[in-house]
C-alpha cells in the first residue's frame, strides 16, 4: 500500500486536536480525583470516625457505675446522729451503774438481815425483859400464853420477885417448897421444864416457861389461871 503523509499543518492540527483530547480527558481525570481526595477523609479523621466508642458502665438500677459507687460509698455520721449515740451509750452506762449499785445495796440489806438473824435477840434483865423472851421461847414451842396472862399470874405468886419462896403452905411442910416468879415447885419444874432454858427452879424465863407448860397441859394455858394452881 503506498505510503501517505499528511501536510505538516495537518500533523500539526492532528496532534494538536489530539493532545487537547487527551489533555481534556486528564483534565477530567483529575477533577474527579480531586473530588474523590476532598471527599474522603483524612486517615487520622477516619481513624477517628472508625474508632470505637467509649463505653461507660452502668449499674444494674441504671445509673453510671461512678454514681453508683458514690452512693454505696459509706457515708459520714451527722454530727448530731454521732450525738445521740454518744448519750445513748452513756444512758446504758449510767443504767447499768444503777443497777449494780441497786444490787449491791440488796446485797447488803440481805447481808444485814442475815447477820441481825444470826445474832441472839438481846432481852432486859428485868420482868419485862424475862417475860418477852420466855414468850418468844413458847412460840417457838408452841406453848399458848399472852404478856398479860403471865404477867398477872407473876403479880399475883411473887410479885415479880425470880427468888420468891413460899415456906408455909402444903409444899413447904411435905419439903417442896414453891419457888421463883410463877412458884413452881421441883417435880413440877423437872416435869415440865422446856429443853434450851436453864435447868434450875428459880431461873427467871425457866421458872415461867415451865409454869406455862404445866398450866397449858392442866388448864389449856396461862391466861385460864386466876388464882393457885
Amino acid at each position: 500500500m503506498p505510503s501517505f503523509t499528511l501536510p505538516r499543518t495537518a500533523r500539526i492540527t492532528r496532534i494538536t486536536r489530539a493532545h487537547k483530547v487527551a489533555t481534556a480527558v486528564l483534565v477530567a481525570a483529575g477533577a474527579t480525583t480531586a473530588l474523590a481526595v476532598t471527599a474522603e477523609p483524612s486517615s487520622a479523621q477516619a481513624a477517628s470516625a472508625h474508632a470505637p466508642a467509649t463505653v461507660k458502665k452502668v449499674s444494674a438500677n441504671g445509673m453510671p457505675a461512678a454514681v453508683q459507687a458514690k452512693g454505696d460509698a459509706p457515708k459520714a455520721e451527722h454530727p448530731a446522729i454521732e450525738s445521740v449515740a454518744a448519750q445513748v451509750k452513756v444512758t446504758d452506762t449510767a443504767k447499768q451503774a444503777h443497777a449494780m449499785k441497786q444490787a449491791h445495796t440488796v446485797k447488803q440489806a440481805a447481808n444485814r438481815s442475815t447477820e441481825r438473824k444470826a445474832q441472839p435477840k438481846e432481852y432486859a434483865n428485868n420482868l419485862d425483859g424475862w417475860i418477852r423472851e420466855a414468850l418468844d421461847i413458847m412460840k417457838a414451842k408452841g406453848i399458848p400464853g399472852s404478856y398479860e396472862g403471865l404477867h398477872r399470874n407473876i403479880m399475883r405468886e411473887s410479885s415479880g420477885n425470880p427468888n420468891a419462896v413460899n415456906d408455909w403452905d402444903i409444899n413447904a411442910i411435905n419439903g417442896i417448897p414453891s419457888k421463883g416468879l410463877l412458884q413452881v415447885i421441883q417435880p413440877t419444874f423437872d416435869t415440865y421444864h422446856v429443853a434450851g432454858t436453864a435447868d434450875k427452879l428459880t431461873d427467871p424465863v425457866a421458872n415461867i416457861t415451865a409454869a406455862a407448860n404445866y398450866a397449858a397441859d392442866r388448864y389449856g394455858s396461862i391466861d385460864n389461871v386466876n388464882s393457885a394452881y
